[in-house]
């Protein structure tokens, strides 16, 4: 008599998407990513540095995720109560820009559109990518804490970066003075160096020579020979042999006169000019 056998064959090739959506599904029933306040182990907190929500996540978030996860796990497998707290950022201006271009291939603009449809927009856009981020993280199978998810946007994230900043401006170290910042016309805003695509361009530099008091003179090189009549000072590199000595002197501005006094910089390139 035969007894019929079980069927046990082994796959024949590894299906991650069979196998690692379900014991991660475990993973979070247990609950073994929640970081627990009041336990005696040694604590260990690491924010991740939230991606920006201008789209999905590539193959770079997927090698700093990887990385990032690997500390968090081995810090729990080294007696630690570890806290790796998941984000993802509105990245506002960039943010702006992807609507703007989905706008403009749909032959629209956001000033057509009006203020308030365009908020729902970009509202529908942060849901959208915000939930497809989430989920790539979970498919790379990070150990995030998800109950303390948080997004740049959240009420209580923002009224704890206002906070902070108000704190900060009692204290004198946030303070409003005229700076030269990056103007963008297109958005009207001042934006970050972050978001500068730098060219370079061919340009005239223009050598003028600065009498020194006492004898001598200082060579000044600049592409702006107009801007001379606001000079109020001359900054040489003490590094440089041809002006270091004139350091402490003072120099006479052409065609006005005004005395500049001979400063050390080491921001002053010597071999430029």
């Amino acid at each position: 008599m035969k007894h019929a056998m079980p069927d046990t064959e082994m796959p024949k090739a590894f299906d991650p998407l069979a196998v690692e959506a379900g014991w991660y599904a475990r993973w979070e029933a247990d609950a073994l990513f929640v970081a627990d306040p009041n336990s005696d182990k040694p604590k260990f907190t690491m924010c991740f540095p939230p991606p920006n929500i201008t789209g999905e996540l590539h193959m770079g978030h997927a090698l700093q995720t990887a990385i990032y996860d690997l500390i968090a796990r081995f810090r729990r497998m080294n007696g630690q109560e570890v806290l790796f707290l998941p984000g993802y950022d509105h990245a506002a201006i960039a943010t702006q820009n992807v609507i703007e271009k989905q706008l403009a291939r749909e032959g629209t603009t956001k000033e057509e559109l009006g203020r308030d449809r365009f908020a729902a927009r970009v509202e529908a856009w942060y849901e959208q990518v915000g939930a497809t981020i989430i989920n790539q993280l979970r498919l790379l199978g990070a150990s995030m804490d998800w109950s303390r998810l948080r997004f740049t946007m959240d009420s209580r994230y923002v009224r704890s970066v206002m906070t902070a900043f108000v704190a900060f401006y009692d204290r004198g170290w946030i303070y409003r003075a005229p700076r030269i910042v990056n103007w963008c016309p297109h958005d009207r805003s001042a934006i970050s160096d972050l978001e500068i695509e730098w060219e370079e361009h061919q340009d005239t530099l223009y050598f003028i020579r600065y009498p020194v008091e006492g004898g001598g003179e200082v060579v000044i090189a600049t592409v702006r020979p107009e801007t001379m009549l606001a000079d109020t000072g001359v900054a040489v590199n003490p590094d440089d042999d041809r002006y270091r000595h004139l350091v402490g002197k003072t120099a006479v501005l052409p065609l006005v006169g005004r005395k500049l006094p001979i400063v050390a910089d080491d921001a002053v390139e010597k071999d430029f000019g």
